[in-house]
């Protein structure tokens, strides 16, 4: 049982729109009380950063689940041995092609993935940074004409166009690193609120983004293109992001309720490896 002693937790924003850095803890050995403050500067700044982290497999799955349920993904294959964690292995010479759009994880679930859990293990010299957009901001932005209009609005949300590509054909066929899986989850649709409500912050975040959201409801897909269209170009807008540097043992947690992220496809010459696990969430509201 860990006991509790005084805590060199210290937390360092990274930029004035959202994420912070934390040092001084290890993720695998942390205390109920660096837990409160971790989880508070999540809700707090959307994603938060953890270095020089020493995480076996069983390690990353009693932290995450911490959080809550960890969820096993309908699609993406897990490891044999824990299939909550996606091993994500990209080849040197290989383009990634995991990730590499504007999006917040499975919000094509009826329950949508509370947060993410991402561990660097093997990482490029350069290149490969991931992309956070702060969702709070990108509402606060809005105007009050177009908050009104977007309260109360739901859209669609489905898997199929992500998981169809021409890069997803190979994975179902095991030819990949990243291997996929069929299920009737692929071409399901769900419905979410434009706008969501944060359980814990009780702040308004917008949820549409590009490799998930298709339409709204009770529209057309041609009708929803133009605002969308405005939309997904606002969510990430620089004002509204940060930016991380992966090192060898890297953390980085992120809350997908109010952010999106992207990761950046700049290393094809380098291998990268990661493992990510996903916490459950709830349906939005």
């Amino acid at each position: 049982m860990l006991t509790e002693s005084a805590s060199s937790l210290t937390i360092q924003p990274l930029t004035g729109a959202m994420g912070a850095e934390i040092s001084g803890v290890q993720l695998g050995q942390l205390s109920a009380s660096d837990f409160a403050q971790v989880q508070t500067a999540l809700f707090e700044y959307g994603a938060v950063f953890f270095r020089d982290q020493e995480l076996s497999h069983a390690d990353q799955i009693a932290f995450a689940r911490r959080f809550g349920e960890l969820e096993v993904h309908p699609i993406v294959n897990g490891m044999e041995d824990h299939p909550e964690i996606i091993k994500v292995l990209k080849p040197a010479g290989d383009s990634a092609t995991f990730g590499t759009g504007w999006h917040s994880d499975n919000s094509f679930f009826e329950q949508p993935s509370l947060g993410s859990v991402l561990y660097g293990v093997t990482i490029p010299p350069q290149g490969g940074d991931t992309l956070f957009a702060s969702q709070y901001l990108a509402y606060d932005a809005l105007s009050p004409g177009l908050k009104a209009t977007l309260d109360g609005m739901t859209a669609v949300h489905t898997a199929g166009p992500a998981y169809t590509s021409e890069t997803a054909k190979e994975k179902y066929e095991g030819k990949t690193p990243i291997t996929y899986r069929w299920s009737d989850s692929v071409h399901a649709e769900v419905e979410h609120p434009v706008v969501r409500t944060h359980p814990a912050t009780g702040r308004k975040a917008l949820y549409v983004n590009r490799m998930f959201t298709q339409r709204f409801t009770g529209w057309t897909a041609a009708e929803s293109q133009g605002l969308l269209n405005f939309l997904y170009e606002h969510c990430a807008k620089p004002d509204f992001c940060c930016r991380f540097r992966w090192q060898p043992k890297s953390v980085a947690l992120w809350d997908n309720r109010c952010v999106q992220h992207y990761a950046l496809d700049d290393y094809q010459a380098y291998e990268r490896l990661m493992y990510r696990v996903t916490i459950s969430g709830e349906r939005p509201v």
